[in-house]
């Protein structure tokens, strides 16, 4: 593996993160546990109850337990699942995107979502989302930085729709979300698609333990690239710190920039204004919205 090339500005986020860390292990939401092996039955929360799996047949693709909460408040939420088959042929592209959280922004949640070409009668296309988590229990509404460096959360592909996971963090949560669309081409999109379901599948009969730092959302996906395209993607800070990871892509070619510098292609990537709009007008498609 090559050298991390750290500049000053990575080097502080890092001593920044790690004293959330040490202080997340004074306020964390439960005491470390002794755990031998991770788990598929433990108390979890509802909306992490339920393992999505795929099963591939030519181009025709089921995915089983696609979610869709409908978020009514932070926190609040009914839970839904569906099964949904999608024509393989039909995979067009996929968005890459990075949701920053907490007082570091280097720090981040990231996520990616697929697009498929409308079904007639349909006519605008569908999006199914994969984000890769922490798999909550009963009680771990917040997640602990710590907690996670200790193998005391088990992790989980969350294979969903698009307006689940966008419309909580960009309305229910009022967190900025920024959608970018890659250069991958369809073929790629598709390969990426199955490789990521194929792990969600993996994961439903063979748990592994999330974690902070070498199992979490950006590494995964970097791994899945780096498996359809080897030696793609180089490990660098942008992997270790997702918040970073907008800017990582950018340089190494993955978005569609159309000649923006990156501080103007993140500016026109952020969601939340249209996703607000989408949310007050009822007749309004949201995944159409957020890419006007």
């Amino acid at each position: 593996m090559p050298p991390l090339p750290f500049d000053r500005r990575w080097l502080a986020t890092l001593a920044v993160a790690a004293a959330l860390s040490g202080a997340a292990t004074l306020v964390g939401c439960r005491t470390i546990e002794d755990r031998a092996a991770p788990s598929n039955h433990r108390n979890w929360a509802p909306d992490m109850a339920v393992l999505p799996t795929a099963k591939v047949s030519g181009d025709r693709l089921l995915v089983k337990n696609v979610r869709y909460c409908k978020h009514l408040g932070p926190g609040e939420y009914v839970v839904d699942h569906e099964d949904r088959s999608y024509d393989l042929r039909r995979v067009r592209g996929v968005d890459f995107v990075n949701m920053p959280f907490g007082p570091v922004p280097a720090l981040a949640h990231t996520m990616v979502s697929f697009e498929f070409a409308p079904t007639p009668p349909r006519k605008d296309p569908e999006y199914l989302s994969v984000s890769v988590e922490v798999r909550k229990e009963v009680g771990e509404e917040k997640f602990n930085p710590a907690l996670g460096l200790a193998q005391q959360y088990e992790i989980m592909y969350v294979v969903a729709d698009e307006r689940d996971l966008l419309y909580r963090q960009a309305v229910v949560n009022d967190g900025p979300v920024y959608l970018y669309r890659t250069t991958a081409s369809p073929e790629a999109s598709r390969e990426l698609l199955v490789d990521m379901l194929q792990r969600a599948t993996d994961l439903a009969e063979n748990p592994e333990f999330y974690h902070l730092l070498t199992n979490n959302c950006t590494t995964n996906i970097f791994d899945h690239v780096n498996a359809i395209r080897p030696n793609r993607l180089m490990f660098d800070a942008g992997v270790l710190l997702p918040g970073l990871s907008g800017e990582k892509a950018y340089k190494e070619g993955l978005l569609v920039t159309s000649g923006s510098s990156f501080e103007e292609l993140q500016a026109k990537s952020l969601i939340n204004t249209r996703a607000r709009m989408a949310a007050n007008d009822p007749t309004a498609d949201f995944s159409q919205a957020i890419r006007r």
